[in-house]
């Protein structure tokens, strides 16, 4: 199977790079809000939606004519073609989620050069290389330095320069190779995400929470205060804001560096893995919110089934209305819910204990139909309502006794393995391989391209 990846690495332009990447910029992103006034204006008008092919003759190749536009012709044209399908992908994506096909999102909007974050796109017709050098040759720009983390697995396919908050700069590179079928192993596990153990699994590991943004709490006060008391359109100001964007950078690159070995390694050491589709959204309007922000959960399942796919690993997501933390994973009756305080719970049918996270984690991977060889569990009998409100008292089973009345045979419950998670190395800074702008896709090492 033909699987795409994106490969990051670290630019360090000069300064006249700089100036010329900041003119690419620019460029591009004013053909996007010329493309996008030009459909606006139609829309209004209830003229026809005007199509890429003639944006791409009026607002390029026209354009570069005329006094007004004539600095478009300082830029790669391949750059300005590329900002014309970024506007076709958001109205499409736009009109998808109006259809129901995707996620909801809002109109194309109009491009700040105050934005934050700038992006040009070379592909293969901007004749972009690689020297001998190992420096990226960018036309119109020149040879660029970069910090090379790892080697890419074959010819990219195209590049996108990327300038980020904090002024760093970075080379995307996209490639499409094969799927790389890991060995077959024989464990599959559930993973119950949460906040004060940021992921249990259905064996009894528990892997804690880092929670980079709450220790990066103090330095985070102390820059944006800074940012506070400079004047507004002051160059102190924008020197202020490059360094909150910095600290904030860290504490991005740290958690995404844990998100990929905590993801890859579940990846090689299971032949399945199972999560619940948590509703992200809804928690991000509680009070739990920079909490849940801080773990990043939607991150690191996009990375779970991407590195599922590429590896020959089976990947399952069950329902968020799936009842994990009110059934016994033992015998399956469902005793209700609890509230976050009660952190373990006896069933009242089999007399089982569960801790609430690990009992949670089983029962994600019974849902998903896997079989928990770690604790010994297998196939779990239906769903049956706890024995509540009945009057007299309700015998107290063994969990033998009640799995020998549910026909299957009982799991051994065994204690969980407390892990402690350390940071990841350089977790203050993001790591090496952070700094150079690699996103770890642990892999098997291939010769460099060229």
């Amino acid at each position: 199977m033909i699987v795409q990846l994106r490969y990051g690495f670290r630019l360090y332009p000069s300064a006249g790079q700089r100036v010329a990447l900041a003119r690419a910029f620019g460029c591009a992103r004013a053909v996007y809000n010329d493309a996008l006034r030009a459909r606006e204006t139609a829309r209004a008008a209830g003229l026809p939606f005007p199509t890429s092919g003639d944006l791409s003759k009026l607002l390029i190749t026209e354009a570069k004519k005329t006094p007004e536009r004539a600095w478009l012709a300082d830029v790669s044209a391949v750059v300005l073609q590329q900002s014309l399908r970024d506007l076709d992908a958001a109205y499409r994506n736009f009109f998808d989620g109006l259809k129901g096909k995707r996620p909801r999102m809002g109109a194309p909007r109009y491009r700040s050069k105050r934005d934050t974050r700038q992006s040009v796109r070379f592909t293969a017709n901007a004749r972009w290389s690689l020297t001998s050098g190992g420096k990226l040759r960018l036309p119109k720009i020149g040879d660029v330095g970069v910090r090379w983390s790892r080697n890419l697995p074959c010819v990219p396919s195209s590049v996108t320069v990327i300038r980020d908050s904090a002024g760093r700069y970075f080379a995307s590179f996209v490639v499409e190779t094969d799927s790389e079928a890991l060995p077959p192993v024989q464990p599959e596990i559930g993973v119950d995400l949460g906040l004060t153990h940021f992921a249990v699994l259905s064996d009894g590991t528990k892997i804690d929470s880092p929670r980079f943004l709450r220790r990066a709490e103090k330095r985070l006060t102390k820059t944006q205060r800074d940012l506070s008391r400079k004047k507004k359109g002051s160059a102190n100001r924008a020197k202020a804001r490059v360094k909150v964007a910095r600290a904030h950078v860290r504490v991005a690159d740290a958690r995404r560096e844990f998100h990929h070995q905590l993801s890859i390694r579940l990846i090689r050491e299971n032949q399945a893995v199972a999560v619940e589709d948590l509703a992200v959204k809804g928690l991000a309007r509680t009070r739990l919110a920079k909490s849940v922000h801080d773990t990043g959960w939607s991150r690191f399942v996009a990375m779970l089934e991407y590195k599922a796919a590429r590896y020959g690993r089976t990947f399952v997501r069950i329902g968020r209305f799936e009842p994990t933390s009110q059934v016994c994973s033992a015998c399956g009756v469902k005793d209700g819910p609890k509230p976050l305080a009660v952190r373990e719970w006896t069933c009242p049918a089999c007399g089982a204990g569960h801790d609430r996270d690990v009992n949670a984690a089983v029962n994600v991977a019974l849902a998903a139909g896997l079989a928990v060889s770690a604790r010994g569990a297998q196939v779990r009998p239906a769903y049956v309502p706890a024995p509540r409100g009945e009057t007299g008292t309700h015998p107290k089973l063994t969990p033998t006794a009640a799995a020998q009345q549910a026909g299957i045979s009982a799991p051994q419950l065994q204690g969980g393995e407390e892990v402690k998670r350390a940071v990841p190395p350089g977790g203050r800074r993001g790591g090496a391989a952070v700094r150079a702008g690699a996103a770890t896709h642990a892999g098997p090492t291939v010769p460099r391209w060229p």
